[in-house]
């Protein structure tokens, strides 16, 4: 115990000493990490799907609700590259940082869940899970430093509640259509970040 309490300390000194870092970085090399890590998040979330659907009952595939369901549907985001390059610097870091505040309580739901999840590789889903949890702290704390470097209006967050509870089913099916079902929101929104912050570091190399 007394190890694990010097090895948080630790980190936690570590992401101050990152935090303080970072506030002398540039912006374009600021978005340029934020890139990498949310690329690698995205990448993450596809493999942990593509894991899923390895085992996945075709019963499930017939239930599973329909993407306009995911709790962050209402945020109003581009569709595609060309709507995002219409959208101001300081709105799209808002965006990206909203869809990463709405993940926190979903996440949790998810890495407690996949200790439980009826599938052959729970043991993988669940360090992957907990994978995405590390990544996406890290990216929220990163685009935080960030957009106390672009102004006031990249600091705004729209609020999305999950309010999809912590049960995510009782039997088999349900629990892996459920899981199944957050975890594509999840891939689905993940590639919003990704877009969004890929649009936001060619701006700054001025490329687009």
């Amino acid at each position: 115990m007394e190890h694990r309490k010097m090895n948080g300390g630790k980190v936690f000194i570590s992401v101050l000493c990152v935090a303080a870092v970072c506030s002398a970085v540039p912006v374009s090399d600021l978005l340029d990490r934020a890139s990498q890590r949310s690329d690698t998040l995205h990448a993450l979330s596809t493999l942990l799907t593509h894991e899923l659907d390895s085992h996945f009952p075709p019963l499930g595939r017939v239930i599973m609700p329909r993407p306009s369901m995911c709790h962050t549907s209402s945020l109003q985001t581009p569709n595609d590259k060309e709507q995002a390059l219409q959208v101001s610097e300081s709105d799209l870091l808002s965006l990206a940082r909203s869809l990463l505040q709405a993940w926190i309580d979903p996440l949790t739901v998810l890495s407690n869940s996949a200790n439980n999840l009826p599938h052959p590789a729970q043991n993988s889903i669940s360090n992957k899970i907990q994978e995405l949890q590390e990544h996406s702290k890290s990216l929220g704390d990163g685009l935080d430093i960030l957009s106390g470097k672009m102004g006031a209006a990249a600091q705004g967050i729209s609020f999305l509640p999950y309010r999809g509870g912590n049960d995510i089913g009782h039997d088999k099916i349900s629990k892996l259509t459920n899981f199944h079902f957050l975890l594509s929101c999840f891939r689905r929104d993940s590639h919003k970040i990704d877009s969004f912050l890929k649009v936001l570091r060619c701006r700054a190399a001025k490329m687009c």
